[in-house]
């Protein structure tokens, strides 16, 4: 009380508050000075406090409300005039009970525009350059993108095999290296064909490992469920396990690595592992269950270290059982996407 005391006497003091289990939106935006156009909305998958560009993103998004993209339009368009933007501007949103809050706003391109520009066929690089010497947006053909006719999903390429030592769980701090593209017309097509060419293999059969943090286990249960009725068996350390069960579901549990062998990680070794479920809590939990995340990498066994990715990639093995991998050009993705006035876009 008497540091906050002292310095708001000389200067405004800043307090940041972390949004809890949040949903976190990038939008990206072209601008001319007097109209707007929202040339992308992007719904991360996993929960706001993942750095942006580690985070895998959906275009259009998967789960808002129709209300809500409305609301993100309406102050993505409202920000950009009223900060003068001419050219790129990509806003950062999210959402938790309800509520729409501004993460931050950036006056220029972001890495997300290469993605959105492939993803909706609009090359939104140059128009952006040519709207900042002097062109106007109704100028240009601008297609919606949230009426594409196809799901997109960018997901990010980590170097963690390269780095010993480094584990594989994602915060605020950035760690990818890069990123691909999986483009399909249902989400869980989309979101395995990404996982394919980060080098993610989802698994068709075998058994799936769950250890799991107590606010995830809820999350990541519908999800066990749906492997087990694919054919998969489960096996989860002492306290997923218990929880599984008390809900009706067959698990088989395991020890952790401080419990003593025969342990997961010796069947991570042993290639008896499918595809590992492992999210933490604190810096001792982390700790504990590094060499789990650290040998499902060096083994080449998928591994998800968010409630949110787990249920994404469950959601894509079971396309990929029931209709296997399809296939168009992007030409043949972009030819389905609808045009619209540019003043109906604008919120």
């Amino acid at each position: 009380k008497r540091y906050l005391e002292r310095e708001t006497a000389v200067m405004p003091v800043l307090i940041d508050h972390f949004l809890q289990a949040a949903l976190e939106v990038d939008v990206d935006a072209l601008a001319d000075g007097e109209e707007v156009f929202v040339a992308g909305i992007m719904e991360h998958i996993e929960e706001a406090g993942i750095h942006s560009g580690d985070s895998a993103m959906s275009l259009p998004p998967r789960s808002l409300s129709t209300e809500l993209l409305a609301e993100i339009q309406d102050w993505t368009v409202r920000m950009a005039k009223e900060l003068k933007v001419v050219g790129l501007m990509n806003v950062q949103f999210a959402v938790k009970g309800g509520v729409l809050y501004v993460l931050e706003v950036n006056p220029r391109a972001s890495r997300t525009i290469p993605f959105v520009s492939k993803a909706t066929g609009t090359p939104l690089a140059k128009i952006g350059a040519k709207l900042m010497t002097g062109r106007k947006l109704k100028e240009f053909s601008l297609r919606s993108p949230l009426d594409l006719g196809h799901i997109a999903i960018k997901e990010s390429v980590f170097p963690f095999q390269k780095f010993p030592g480094v584990d594989t769980l994602l915060g605020p701090e950035m760690k990818s290296t890069g990123e691909v593209m999986g483009i399909a017309d249902s989400f869980g097509q989309a979101f395995a064909k990404s996982q394919l060419a980060a080098g993610n293999n989802l698994p068709l059969s075998g058994t799936a490992f769950f250890s799991v943090r107590d606010e995830d286990k809820p999350v990541v249960l519908p999800a066990a469920r749906k492997l087990q009725t694919l054919g998969f068996q489960i096996v989860a350390t002492l306290g997923t396990s218990s929880y599984f069960e008390d809900r009706g579901l067959k698990v088989l549990s395991i020890n952790k690595v401080t419990e003593g062998s025969p342990h997961i990680v010796d069947e991570i070794q042993e290639g008896k592992i499918a595809m590992v479920v492992n999210t933490q809590e604190g810096k001792v939990s982390a700790i504990d269950s590094f060499s789990i995340r650290r040998t499902a990498l060096m083994k080449n066994v998928p591994y998800f270290t968010t409630a949110a990715a787990a249920m994404a990639a469950v959601d894509g093995i079971e396309t990929l059982l029931k209709e296997g991998l399809q296939v168009k050009s992007m030409q043949e993705y972009h030819s389905g996407a609808k045009s619209v006035e540019l003043r109906a876009r604008a919120v």
